[in-house]
């Protein structure tokens, strides 16, 4: 029986983590379907009606890919709740009569590369683990590019002159980034592209409204699961900052936790789970930078968020940061997401004009 691969979506990741996969097992990769509201709805259908809306995505995904012909499923794990989905989720997909392979590559909130390698090996007999580790630091750099060029986009997108020139560059970056397998020149088509993208055309004016977004890792990640918020916001002429990427969850954050921890200490003395305390850091960061508003989102009943929440209120109030709070569910509307957004930039704007003098801002 051939070997057929897939996984769930997340965002634009689909690309390093589909080369990472084609490379190490040397099988067929087949990309889950992009994420739609019928994903949403097979998802729901079959999900205990308490887990949260990534586990519902994701599952959606699962069974899309099967239906496709996927017969070995890659899952992460780790952080919170998410690092008892797998069993979970191969549970339910069995339960529906589905054959394939599942493998989890984080556990216990670790990524283990001798464990990692003997998987791929049992797939690829004739893996190296030198081979192994080249394509892992590969991807590794890979998404760091990729995760740095958004940094770029999201600052500028709101201001292109011609409609559509981030994206389309993107999906050519995408391309070439796909058609290598050496660090060099992919370093060399970030550095290329990297010059691309500030030769965008942009007309953006010197003290434009900034708005920072915080709160759960997948609403932040993958667009669908946030209603496309940071197009929406670039539509407005608001530049974005978005803290959370795969750059930071894989090797950012654990360098980074002792100076949050050190810094938000007055407020949070323990840790929340999955990235709580991180958000009340990005909080008193975005305040102390003079940010106009900060958009909080996650899914519904996500605990850590929960928890956090309180505190972050505490802190927007203390230093008269605008916030607004959005929690996503398989019922959440359009309508209701774009009205609050709109309201809540029709208060940042006003707020700006009503000040006498504009406030320095990084």
């Amino acid at each position: 029986m051939n070997k057929i691969i897939s996984f769930p979506h997340l965002g634009n990741y689909y690309h390093p983590i589909s080369k990472l996969l084609k490379n190490l097992t040397r099988e067929t990769v087949r990309i889950a379907p992009p994420i739609t509201k019928k994903t949403l709805e097979i998802g729901a259908k079959y999900s205990p009606d308490t887990v949260c809306i990534p586990f519902k995505y994701n599952l959606g995904n699962f069974i899309e890919s099967l239906n496709q012909g996927a017969n070995i499923l890659f899952t992460a794990g780790g952080g919170c709740r998410y690092r008892y989905y797998a069993e979970v989720t191969e549970t339910i997909l069995r339960d529906l009569g589905y054959n394939f392979k599942f493998y989890k590559l984080i556990k216990k909130d670790k990524i283990k590369l001798k464990e990692t390698y003997y998987i791929f090996k049992e797939i690829n007999p004739k893996l190296t683990y030198t081979n192994f580790l080249h394509k892992i630091i590969f991807t590794f750099i890979y998404i760091f590019y990729m995760d740095e060029i958004d940094k770029i986009i999201r600052k500028n997108i709101g201001f292109e002159k011609t409609k559509g020139s981030h994206e389309k560059l993107q999906k050519q970056m995408f391309k070439d980034f796909n058609n290598t397998n050496s660090i060099c020149k992919l370093t060399y088509l970030y550095k290329k592209y990297k010059r691309k993208f500030k030769k965008i055309t942009i007309n953006k004016p010197k003290n434009c409204l900034k708005v920072g977004i915080i709160g759960e890792l997948y609403t932040n990640m993958e667009p669908f699961a946030n209603y496309d918020l940071e197009k929406e916001l670039a539509k407005e002429k608001i530049e974005i900052k978005r803290f959370t990427n795969l750059s930071y969850l894989l090797w950012q954050k654990k360098i980074l936790l002792p100076h949050m921890k050190r810094n938000v200490k007055y407020y949070c003395k323990y840790m929340l789970g999955a990235d709580g305390l991180d958000n009340i850091y990005r909080t008193l960061y975005l305040s102390k930078k003079k940010y106009d508003g900060i958009i909080h989102i996650k899914p519904f009943g996500c605990t850590p968020e929960i928890t956090a929440i309180p505190i972050i209120q505490k802190i927007c109030e203390k230093e008269k940061t605008p916030i607004i709070f959005l929690s996503y569910d398989e019922e959440s509307a359009t309508t209701g997401i774009e009205t609050r957004l709109e309201a809540f930039k029709d208060l940042i704007t006003i707020r700006r004009e009503n000040n006498a003098k504009s406030i320095p801002r990084n």
